[in-house]
């Protein structure tokens, strides 16, 4: 996202969702709405904490903006979810998503925008079963290679 999020639009899209307008959730989503990449909690709270933020609600406030619907999870393997405002010309339209990059050394993140992956079945019985949530590529950053 290009421009920072207003309060009062911050406001308006968590009294939208049916969630109560605290001072964290309006900071959580106004932090992630800048964010060029996913980002871990930790992340987050570094961000936050020194604005008086406590990291518990930190993390309570991203868990519930998730399962809201304003936030993507991502799981990359590592044991630490990071979270990204949800796309809306990801999964949800026409089967397209942008894929993300984890460097396997350096741990960092990053969101390939410029290439999109489109899942669709192949005809015949080895079709894929359920439905594909997230693609991560892995390998060496610029920095690490």
């Amino acid at each position: 996202m290009s421009e920072s999020l207003s309060i009062d639009d911050a406001r308006r899209m968590l009294r939208g969702a049916g969630l109560r307008c605290t001072t964290c959730r309006v900071a959580v989503l106004q932090h992630l709405w800048l964010a060029r990449s996913p980002l871990s909690h930790a992340e987050v709270a570094d961000e936050l904490v020194p604005s008086g933020y406590d990291k518990s609600t930190v993390y309570r406030c991203l868990i519930e903006l998730a399962d809201a619907g304003f936030f993507s999870r991502l799981d990359a393997g590592d044991h630490v979810w990071r979270f990204e405002m949800r796309q809306q010309a990801d999964a949800e339209h026409d089967g397209s998503m942008h894929p993300h990059f984890m460097c396997v050394d350096c741990g960092k993140v990053t969101c390939l925008p410029e290439v999109t992956v489109k899942i669709a079945p192949t005809k015949g019985p080895r079709s894929v079963q359920g439905s594909v949530t997230e693609v991560l590529l892995k390998g060496h950053c610029a920095s690490c290679n």
